[in-house]
This record gives C-alpha cells, structure tokens and sequence, in this order.
C-alpha cells in the first residue's frame, strides 16, 4: 500500500554495506578517528605487517593507480610473508640446543618426574638441532638421556648435530664406546657429515 512517503532506502540513497538502513553506522564504528579504529582493529585481528605497512602500501598504490583489490593482495600478501618468516624463526629457536643445555635440561626433566613429555615433545620437533656437542664431556647419565632422544628421532624427525670433534673422538664425549657406536650408527645412516 502506497502511503506517499519514500521508503528508507530512498530517501537516504544507496547504502553502504556497512551502513544501517538509516545510513548511519553501526554503534561503536563512529568514535575516533578511522585510523585509531583500523589500528584497534587489525591488533584484535592480529594483522601486525597490515598495521605497520597499510598507510606506505596504499600511497604506492594510489601513486600507480592500482585498484582495491590488488591493494588488498598486496598488503594481505606482506602478511603472509611476514608469518611464514616469524614461523621459521621461531621453529628454528625451539629446535637448537647446545648440547649441554639440553643434557641438562633432559637431567632436570628426569628428576622432576617430566622426561616423558620432554622426550615427546623434542621427538615432535620437525628440526632438532643439538649444537657444542663435544665441548664439555657428558655424563654416563647425560650421555644416556641424549642417546634416547636420538634413538626416538631416528626415521622420524630430522637432527642436525653440531661437534669441532671428528667422530673417532666421540667416545670422550659419551664416555662408553658402545653407546657412541650405536649413536653414530642412528646419526649416520641417513645423514651428510661436513667439515
């Protein structure tokens, strides 16, 4: 029925996808100023390179004349850069040890009755990495403790041993020539050696 009064959407035009049949926008969105709102925006989103490079990205694409979208590819793309950078980063943080460190950490795990998990958690690592092995001799008990994490990464994880040792000299390292035999075969058998 026609009541000679324009409907909303006509009287205030052709609505924004984030405007509300009023044309207003929706409550919360018109405090502050655009900039503070994307800046709170993209941290609650956890958009950091978005945040820091939006501003610079979009003066160069208004200086090439390129449209929206691409824009959008563009600064979407610096994101997913960045996080795969942050990712390599942190995985290669958690998977290097110097050997001494993680013999001590694997002592602490075993007296505090949480070896398993350690254990679990390196045997989940995709790259571990043990660096120093050699610079200090271990104990028959440390010597154990690292030979066990080799032995429950072999064919399953990689591991990438760092010694100024030459193999022969292993055993002052172990202590036991039977444990460093067995640990060179298990670090051997698919393994590259550089010197």
């Amino acid at each position: 029925m026609a009541t000679g009064k324009p409907d909303k959407q006509t009287a205030v035009g052709p609505m924004a996808p984030s405007q509300t049949p009023t044309g207003q926008m929706p409550a919360g969105t018109t405090s502050g100023t655009p900039q503070v709102l994307l800046a709170h925006h993209l941290k609650q989103l956890k958009l950091p390179t978005v945040l820091r490079e939006y501003d610079k990205v979009a003066r160069e694409c208004a200086r090439d004349g390129v449209d929206h979208p691409r824009y959008l590819l563009r600064l979407i793309e610096l994101e997913l850069i960045d996080r795969e950078r942050r990712v390599v980063e942190r995985r290669i943080r958690q998977a290097r040890f110097p050997a001494v460190k993680l013999v001590n950490q694997l002592m602490e795990a075993r007296d505090e009755k949480r070896l398993l998990r350690l254990q679990r958690e390196l045997a989940a690592v995709r790259l571990l990495i043990v660096d120093e092995l050699g610079y200090v001799p271990l104990s028959p008990t440390g010597a154990e403790l690292l030979f066990e994490v080799f032995s429950q990464r072999y064919e399953r994880g990689s591991t990438l041993v760092t010694s100024n040792l030459p193999f022969e000299e292993w055993t002052l390292v172990f202590g036991a020539e039977r444990l460093t035999g067995a640990l060179l075969d298990r670090l051997t058998t698919t393994s590259i050696s550089y010197r």
